[in-house]
């Protein structure tokens, strides 16, 4: 009986840690390796659990001078790069940030991205509390990954 009690313990903390209905939820955050001094840009995606709209109006990192949210879109057969001061996220909304489309720009790389390390990407909500990305380095899209 204990057994089963631990078990059963066990599984909610593990889906707990998944996201829990109600909360902000941050998957497959990556970057590209890049050297001290250049720009690069990171993805991910967020989502809005929550029953309340919410709005992402900032980021930082010790890695960067700069983070910028871009927008780059297809307008009569020319990429466009806009940037916008916040992004609204709606109640339930997912929001990808993927190469050719919405994407965290670093400016002025503050040290060597070496290819398997982590960096640290804090995202500043409206109305939820900070979120501390941990942003892998990576050629490509990570595996399934949560931060809360």
């Amino acid at each position: 009986m204990k057994r089963i009690i631990l078990l059963i313990l066990i599984g909610v903390f593990l889906l707990s840690a998944c996201g829990a209905p109600g909360d902000l939820e941050v998957h497959n955050a990556w970057v590209r390796p890049t050297v001290k001094g250049e720009t690069v840009a990171v993805y991910l995606t967020l989502q809005n659990h929550t029953k309340i709209d919410d709005e992402l109006i900032s980021t930082s990192s010790n890695v960067a001078d700069v983070i910028e949210i871009h927008q780059s879109k297809m307008e009569n057969d020319v990429m466009q790069m806009g940037m916008p001061t916040s992004l609204p996220i709606a109640a339930g909304e997912e929001v990808n940030f993927a190469p050719g489309g919405l994407h965290f720009m670093l400016v002025n790389i503050k040290q060597e991205l070496v290819l398997g390390e982590h960096i640290g990407l804090n995202l500043h909500f409206q109305n939820h509390a900070d979120i501390v990305v941990n942003v892998q380095i990576a050629d490509s899209m990570p595996d399934e990954q949560h931060d809360h």
